[in-house]
């Protein structure tokens, strides 16, 4: 379905470009509308002329889907980027239908929004039941041992006055109130599955991307954040630990048109192999308190892992 062109690696600079103008186009409008500058005319997503990546409205993802992108044109292939889609329900169905080729993701999540009544916990039986549960179409390519899932953290002083070490010592705490993203409410790990798996009643507030800042203000006294958020570690915040797997192991892993070509899935694959937790959680911090750009950032991470 795809062709690499121009073999022999394309200039870093024309990646930067790339990116530069997908941003851009990302800013003023719907992240699923192609339509770019006519006097370029570029390829096509979905067909032999270009291969098309997204992303979620997630800094981190941004970076590891800006990753993919320069690896493969690193490696001959026309890229189409579209990221900052937003959530499951908008970008699932792009996938599925074929305007996007290939997009990072998180074993765990995926596998719940496939098969939300899941039994499997363990990143290998995630990742083995994820590869038969997908609709046709879709496959997901090699998993890697960074991990991004959800996690819950209270403050260093809560855990204390509280002794909280893992999730189910919460069930004898009052008044608890659960900041998060407003879709973690409906979610299985959410309030209904804290109640089910560890008997803790919670209240939820609907905190969205100030879900750390409200716990450190009190505001809510649980938040749900990603493990990979370097905030955790710049606030002394503790994760309580899940001994009932109430969420699912969650490691970054391509999922990807089934279409993709074996030379392309090999360039992700070694992508996947390089990408560690520590390497993760440090590109996070060069986001968030650098602030360098996911062009800057995957740039410099690919060269330093000899990928490109």
């Amino acid at each position: 379905m795809f062709t690499a062109r121009n073999k022999g690696r394309f200039a870093l600079v024309a990646a930067a470009a790339g990116v530069s103008l997908a941003l851009a186009g990302c800013a003023t409008g719907d992240p699923l509308d192609d339509t770019t500058d006519p006097t370029t005319e570029p390829a096509e997503p979905g067909t032999s002329e270009s291969i098309t990546i997204g992303s979620q409205g997630y800094y981190s993802n941004e970076i590891i889907a800006e990753i993919y992108a320069q690896a493969l044109e690193a490696a001959g292939f026309e890229v189409n980027r579209q990221f900052n889609i937003g959530q499951r329900d908008a970008y699932i169905p792009a996938l599925e239908s074929g305007q996007i080729d290939l997009f990072p993701e998180y074993t765990g999540n995926l596998l719940q929004y496939y098969v939300p009544d899941t039994e499997a916990t363990q990143a290998d039986e995630v990742y083995a039941e994820l590869q038969v549960s997908l609709p046709d179409g879709l496959q997901v390519l090699d998993q890697s041992s960074a991990t991004d899932q959800d996690s819950y953290n209270v403050t260093a002083e809560f855990a204390a006055e509280n002794n909280l070490v893992t999730i189910a010592d919460l069930a004898g705490v009052e008044g608890l109130i659960l900041g998060g993203n407003p879709e973690l409410e409906e979610r299985p790990y959410g309030p209904t599955g804290l109640a089910d798996v560890y008997g803790v009643e919670v209240s939820f507030d609907a905190t969205g991307d100030a879900t750390v800042d409200a716990l450190l203000q009190g505001v809510v006294n649980v938040a749900n954040v990603f493990s990979a958020d370097p905030r955790i570690g710049e606030n002394n915040l503790v994760t309580l630990e899940d001994p009932e797997g109430l969420f699912l192991a969650s490691n970054v892993v391509p999922l990807a048109s089934a279409d993709l070509p074996q030379d392309a899935i090999d360039v992700i694959n070694a992508v996947s192999a390089a990408l560690t937790p520590e390497g993760l959680v440090a590109m996070n911090v060069q986001s968030t308190t650098d602030e360098l750009s996911p062009a800057v950032i995957a740039t410099q991470w690919l060269t330093e892992n000899g990928l490109i």
